[in-house]
């Protein structure tokens, strides 16, 4: 039986799949931050949401990425977080 990290291994061969699998790698490292954050800070979703001023299902959809964040969503989070937003193109 292959295990997941053995199956994603072949299929990060197909090119479509490796592209699109990279490009949501942002999106997923910010889900991450956010998550250790909270955890980090022992806050929970609603603690955390009402420091970034919005609902907590709000920041629940961010964290298990059924939302987009858009860049003024992004703004928001880094203020209620006291960090600096950073977007870089490499």
């Amino acid at each position: 039986m292959k295990t997941f990290d053995d199956f994603l291994e072949e299929q990060l061969q197909d090119p479509e799949f490796r592209e699109e699998y990279e490009s949501l790698e942002p999106l997923y490292a910010m889900k991450r931050q956010l998550i250790q954050y909270r955890i980090d800070h022992n806050l929970t979703q609603a603690q955390l949401a009402e420091r970034l001023g919005m609902k907590q299902s709000a920041l629940a959809r961010l964290e298990s990425g059924q939302t987009v964040p858009t860049l003024r969503t992004l703004q928001r989070i880094a203020r209620g977080l006291e960090k600096k937003l950073v977007v870089t193109f490499q």
